[in-house]
């Protein structure tokens, strides 16, 4: 073989890699962003702090999880209400949203025992007497 033949199999043989690799990166569709709306709560991040500077004023902890019984129990006020984003970082398809409000203070808990096992992310922001709160607790189910 002379080195023409060699060079030209060296060029075809990395063009064929490249393409490869494209058609891999292109039918890739698990690709997740951390948010879908990233540039609209990046505006919103001031609100946010407030809120968390507010959820730090209350001096207790609101969001508590049991790793044993697989429960996360919100310790608010009755007349609260807000939401619970149950967020899993890997994987935006397993992301959960749950809506409450607190009418019975003996009933503020939430069953997780069916999430996957993994790392998650707890965001509990709710409302209470006209004052906003944001709180955000990582556990491992």
């Amino acid at each position: 073989m002379d080195w023409g033949k060699g060079i030209t199999l060296t060029l075809v043989a990395f063009a064929a890699i490249m393409i490869s690799m494209v058609v891999i990166c292109v039918k890739q569709d698990d690709i997740h962003l951390v948010s879908q709306n990233y540039y609209e709560e990046e505006i919103k991040y001031q609100e946010q702090i407030d809120k968390v500077a507010n959820t730090v004023a209350l001096g207790r902890e609101v969001l508590a999880f049991d790793g044993q019984l697989k429960k996360v129990d919100l310790n608010l006020p009755v007349g609260a209400k807000g939401v619970l984003h149950l967020f899993r970082p890997s994987d935006a398809r397993l992301d959960q949203k749950i809506d409450f409000e607190i009418t019975d203070p003996a009933a503020q808990s939430v069953n997780v025992a069916d999430l996957k096992p993994g790392y998650w992310r707890l965001k509990l922001s709710w409302s209470e007497n006209g004052v906003d709160y944001y709180e955000e607790k990582k556990i491992t189910i």
